[in-house]
């Protein structure tokens, strides 16, 4: 249907910084780990995480998560204003001009309208961010489990006890999203317990040459003070074990922890490399976690029925999975049994029968 892009990368500015507001504004031009590097001494960092170095603005438009969301929120909480040109070219601060009040009981919540609205309704031209206090220690493990059915149940029961998890996350096998799209890059959504399943760790193991064993696999992290991240580390432990788990070790060197992530990060091009030459079919789908399970179970049965390829990762602390399809582009039928599987996810996503 045709449009306009507008590409607004130089306009790299951050304008102002405010510690004791826990504030800060930028313009479309930063991205998410610039921000971190010029907060470096403060004491203070942006904790949204949806995997890439994606602008900051980009990310309000498109309402990012990633893996730090189950402790610190995707980004329609961590934006408290907006500066917006509107299609006639006025424009627009959606909290007011030069507000950064995180509390707002009065009029309209235009703030939370912007994000998400992927360039629909106007131009993101500055953005005022929360910022959050730097952990005083951290630790990620990585559990493997005999089954899927394992690994979401122990993601439940983590999130049920209280232990203040700042991400959880997992890889699992094939699944695919509510009408499934061609895509080129996965971001890593949600804060929650990551999870990976079988196909996805053995494929995720042997591109980022980490050793872990082709199991439905969770990694989760834990930020606190030194003192609660050891009780908290055996309430974790205790959980996992009580579901079957194993493999835990934690690493709590930031060059250790690093590895990890990346390797969760890396689980896009981990998947195509699992049939070189073939084009990548992202889905992303979300259901309630006491459906996780079960639509997991029978995405993978359907799978195998069609005779597709499609490792899972999923950020299973809020029923949000994805399924990486692999097809080959000169194979018209297998095009179709993607298309035809996509579109029964969808309704599987939507509680509709498959």
């Amino acid at each position: 249907q045709g449009g306009v892009c507008f590409d607004l990368s130089r306009m790299d500015a951050i304008t102002e910084l405010s510690l004791e507001d826990f504030s800060v504004v930028v313009e479309p031009g930063v991205t998410r780990k610039a921000l971190n590097s010029h907060l470096r001494g403060t004491g203070l960092w942006f904790p949204v995480d949806p995997g890439a170095d994606a602008s900051l603005c980009g990310m309000a438009a498109t309402g990012a998560s990633g893996t730090n969301a189950v402790r610190y929120g995707t980004m329609r909480p961590n934006v408290l204003n907006l500066r917006v040109v509107l299609p006639d070219g006025r424009l627009l601060h959606t909290a007011g001009p030069g507000r950064q009040a995180r509390k707002r009981a009065a009029g309209y919540d235009l703030t939370s309208l912007f994000v998400g609205s992927e360039g629909t309704l106007g131009f993101l031209t500055q953005a005022t961010l929360r910022l959050h206090p730097l952990p005083e220690a951290v630790a990620a493990t990585i559990a493997a489990f005999p089954s899927v059915r394992a690994a979401v149940a122990c993601t439940v029961q983590v999130l049920q006890a209280a232990v203040p998890v700042a991400r959880i996350g997992g890889c699992q096998g094939p699944a695919v999203g509510p009408g499934g799209r061609w895509a080129w890059g996965l971001s890593a959504a949600s804060s929650h317990p990551e999870f990976l399943d079988e196909v996805m760790a053995g494929a995720c193991s042997r591109f980022s040459g980490l050793e872990l064993p082709a199991a439905a696999t969770l990694l989760l992290e834990l930020h606190g003070s030194r003192r609660s991240l050891a009780e908290q580390q055996q309430q974790a432990e205790e959980i996992v074990r009580l579901n079957g788990g194993s493999g835990l070790a934690w690493a709590e060197e930031p060059e250790e922890r690093e590895r990890l992530w990346a390797m969760r990060h890396r689980a896009w091009y981990a998947a195509l490399a699992l049939r070189p030459g073939c084009q990548g079919y992202s889905t992303d789908v979300c259901v309630p976690i006491s459906r996780l399970t079960d639509v997991v179970v029978e995405t993978q049965r359907d799978l195998q029925d069609s005779g597709l390829t499609g490792p899972m990762v999923g950020h299973v602390g809020d029923g949000n999975f994805h399924c990486l399809l692999l097809l080959d582009p000169q194979d018209p039928a297998e095009a179709q049994r993607v298309h035809a599987f996509a579109q029964r996810l969808g309704r599987w996503g939507r509680g509709a029968p498959g």
